[in-house]
């Protein structure tokens, strides 16, 4: 670069800090705008006294996708991370049985069996099947879709047929499993992308094939750690990160971003500005009403979006005992699900999830105490649940059903410290448009090219990263959508990105 060019990163989330570790290692002068008081976006911590919790992401799926993005820094993940992998990856919670689930596929094999009548029928033939679309797919994912040149790519040409496109999760699992329950095994991850098994893409079928093939980690100290590890490279580097300091709106002028105004009122130039807010509440927020089209709040407003979360973070005085990770499906999952996702209402009888995060790490919480999170899929504001009234009769249905469910008895009584976001706080308080946690929704018609580009289409000199953007939600396709919009940056100012480029 014949002059250090300025990019400007609004959000310290994965995303941004990911785009900001690549881009700052390429000779970028680059800033990081965060309004919280610790870098990572919804991948912080939440302090609690002595207790941590991680605020949203409790694993990490396909480390080597992380593993990457430090190596592309010459850097090695393992000096900034203490990596744990679990095996079981947790435990599943019926109201009639409970399943390990290994990615070590001898025991997987053998809790399939011991589970349910079919037993492991089907199994070697999802793993095979579901790789060699995962193949086929995967290239698909790392590419940029910033024009329709990139659609008609031989690498997504050669993985049409492999989209399934007439099929769901759900009814894709049928090709290898009959019971419903069984299927529920290998299809409840639709909900890490906030969507129903039977109304997400089959091509997503992917997400629990990686379970199996790659495992799931916990990093010590909590994945908020990875933002952390991020950030200090990013300073290694010569970057700058400011965090309490919000960003009020994007410097636009003749539809070319030239920089942020910051809260108080201050600017900031820059030659490129990545936006890791969340995509919908940036374009209703960061830019005025009338600067966009395709992204108008009214057109926004008719998005289809993911489901939220009623979360509680439970510091306890006692330790329980409980795997690392285990999800309860509610004992009528099909109606929970459609209240979820269709009638937006509430269920008394729910899924939920529950981590259990000191039984594999001790720096979560004093000694002889836990750090519990849970989470519980809820309607996203569409609904107008007035959450502020119904806020504590839900938490007392979740500490109920813990009771019962997973036989926590008196667990009240060990509550020292607790931290509740409701659907609701997650908008007014996380910035998360609608209390979406997942951002938009992956149906099909908002993926690839349709979703938003990473070089964002409706202004220049604006990149988007985060789960709001292609690839979409979950920590290593954010990671990816970082890769995507620092490659492109890169190539725009001719300069070298990495081996690969």
């Amino acid at each position: 670069m014949p002059e250090k060019k300025h990019i400007v990163i609004i959000g310290a989330g994965p995303g941004g800090l990911c785009a900001g570790m690549l881009l700052s290692k390429r000779g970028f002068k680059v800033s990081i705008f965060d309004k919280n008081s610790e870098v990572g976006g919804r991948n912080r911590p939440i302090r609690l006294g002595k207790f941590v919790f991680d605020t949203g992401p409790t694993f990490l799926l396909m480390k080597h996708v992380l593993d990457d993005m430090f190596a592309l820094c010459g850097r090695r993940s393992a000096d900034y991370l203490d990596f744990i992998k679990l095996d079981p990856m947790y435990r599943l919670l019926f109201s009639d049985r409970a399943v390990q689930v290994y990615s070590d596929r001898e025991k997987m094999r053998e809790q399939l069996s011991d589970a349910f009548p079919e037993g492991s029928t089907g199994y070697d033939a999802y793993l095979k099947k579901e790789g060699a679309r995962f193949e086929k797919l995967y290239p698909c994912i790392q590419c940029d879709y910033s024009s329709l040149k990139a659609f008609f790519s031989w690498d997504l040409l050669r993985a049409v047929p492999s989209l399934a496109l007439n099929h769901s999760v759900f009814t894709n699992l049928g090709k290898y499993f009959k019971e419903e329950k069984m299927r529920l095994v290998f299809s409840f991850q639709s909900k890490y992308l906030g969507m129903s098994p039977w109304d997400c893409p089959a091509l997503f079928t992917m997400l629990s094939y990686l379970e199996h093939e790659y495992g799931i980690y916990h990093v010590k100290g909590g994945l908020n750690q990875i933002a952390a590890a991020m950030a200090k490279v990013i300073i290694e580097q010569g970057g700058a990160i400011f965090t309490d300091t919000a960003v009020k709106s994007l410097i636009v002028d003749n539809k070319t971003v030239n920089g942020v105004r910051l809260q108080d009122g201050s600017e900031v130039l820059a030659d490129e500005v990545i936006v890791n807010a969340d995509f919908a509440y940036a374009m209703t927020n960061l830019v005025e009403p009338d600067a966009l089209q395709q992204y108008s709040p009214e057109k926004v407003a008719k998005l289809e979006y993911s489901c939220s979360t009623f979360m509680l973070y439970l510091g306890l005085n006692t330790r329980y005992d409980l795997p690392h990770h285990t999800i309860a499906f509610a004992e009528d999952y099909v109606t929970n699900v459609s209240n979820i996702f269709h009638n937006k209402t509430l269920s008394k009888d729910f899924s939920f999830y529950v981590q259990n995060a000191c039984v594999s790490d001790d720096t979560l919480a004093p000694e002889g105490k836990s750090a519990l999170y849970v989470l519980v899929p809820m309607p996203n504001n569409e609904s107008g649940l007035d959450w502020e009234t119904l806020c504590a009769e839900k938490r007392e249905q979740v500490l109920d059903i813990m009771e019962t469910r997973m036989g926590l008895t008196g667990i009240r009584e060990h509550i020292e410290c607790e931290k509740i976001i409701t659907p609701q706080a997650w908008e007014t308080e996380e910035n998360v448009y609608r209390g979406a946690t997942f951002s938009l929704s992956h149906k099909f018609s908002q993926l690839l090219y349709w979703r938003p580009h990473n070089q964002f289409q409706e202004l220049r000199q604006c990149y988007l990263v985060g789960g709001g953007t292609h690839p979409g939600s979950g920590l290593p396709t954010i990671y990816e959508s970082a890769h995507i919009s620092a490659k492109l940056i890169c190539k725009k100012y001719g300069v070298v990105f990495g081996l690969e480029s």
